[in-house]
């Protein structure tokens, strides 16, 4: 295949998929030397309130004490936000600019285990992990000042990780990011014009392709996207149609957990452990009933490149690897 221009079905954007240096692919595994393992002794999370952390928001086992905990979800030692006070922050003009305080919540998920990331860990924890943010999400609900929350893991220090024990965060900002908008305001679009749910449409042909497919189970699937801006970016969806992440129900998240942690497990084996982010898109958590047509979902993008002239100049990015080759890959 040539290089080839594909358009983003929900975003519109474009990106370039360039085939032209065939070798590259196999060249993804020889970057990343062998992990760094952080020592115990040291580790902040280890003992996170020894070391300063606030006392947990809860832990999991419910009532688990201080030497039986599995995880905690707790507020982050050094956020970027600012707690919210009883009032929403007012907005102002700074001539032609617009302000506001940056007040928010910043909490980490951290699991017990020193030497156990979110592929290794038995399902019913990786699950766990999901529900101890669905249970912060809709504590965080409450707060009629909040407009969106990320949850995502930074793994590696290219990823932008400072810890090595596994952690996993949220943040719940004010405002809505523009990225999220252009990706709801797509699949507004979408189902307007089809009266289709687009990332169910997407999950359908690809389970029919079977070309990009890594993964399935009864409630989730794991594929290379058609458009992948980056090499060997994955994304994991529940199979049925859920808009908001804090309402769906248990067994479709247990589902999806496996699914994430499948994906995750050949990233680490095939792409000789890459630093890696993962995130979730999920609908705003204000006006609900606008946002139906969306589909919450998980991306994985391993860490390889920096991001160059091009790619920040146009934002149109320049992948090197053809998903259908890095799902080959990523099956093995």
């Amino acid at each position: 295949m040539s290089s080839e221009l594909r358009q983003d079905l929900v975003s519109g954007d474009w990106i370039i998929v360039s085939t032209n240096r065939k070798d590259r692919p196999r060249q993804f595994a020889k970057i990343f030397k062998k992990r760094k393992v952080s020592a115990k002794s040291g580790c902040p999370f280890e003992d996170p309130q020894k070391n300063g952390n606030p006392e947990p928001i809860f832990v999991y086992p419910k009532g688990a004490g201080k030497n039986d905990w599995k995880i905690q979800i707790l507020g982050n030692k050094y956020p970027a936000l600012s707690r919210p006070v009883n009032t929403c922050a007012p907005v102002f003009k700074n001539g032609p600019y617009t302000t506001t305080e940056a007040l928010g919540y910043q909490d980490l998920a951290i699991t017990r285990d020193h030497h156990k990331n979110f592929s290794d860990l038995p399902l019913i924890e990786a699950t766990q992990v999901l529900k101890g943010f669905q249970e912060r999400y809709n504590m965080i609900l409450k707060d009629s000042c909040i407009s969106y929350i990320s949850i995502f893991q930074n793994w590696g220090p290219t990823a932008g990780a400072s810890v090595y024990h596994p952690h996993y965060q949220s943040i719940a900002i004010p405002v809505v990011p523009l990225h999220i908008k252009i990706s709801i305001n797509g699949s507004d679009r979408f189902y307007k014009e089809h009266k289709k749910c687009v990332y169910c449409v997407m999950i359908e042909h690809e389970i029919k392709n079977k070309r990009r497919i890594i993964y399935e189970n009864e409630e989730a699937v794991v594929f290379t996207p058609f458009f992948s801006e980056s090499p060997f970016e994955v994304r994991v969806l529940p199979k049925k149609h859920f808009s908001y992440f804090e309402d769906t129900p248990e067994k479709a998240l247990k589902g999806t957990a496996a699914a994430l942690q499948y994906a995750l497990k050949k990233v680490t084996k095939n792409l000789n452990d890459p630093d890696y982010n993962f995130f979730i898109h999920t609908a705003p958590i204000k006006n609900k009933e606008k946002h139906t047509h969306y589909h919450w979902h998980i991306e994985i993008r391993p860490k390889f490149f920096n991001i160059a002239g091009f790619e920040l100049g146009t934002n149109l990015e320049i992948n090197e690897v053809d998903p259908d080759k890095a799902a080959k890959i990523l099956r093995k």
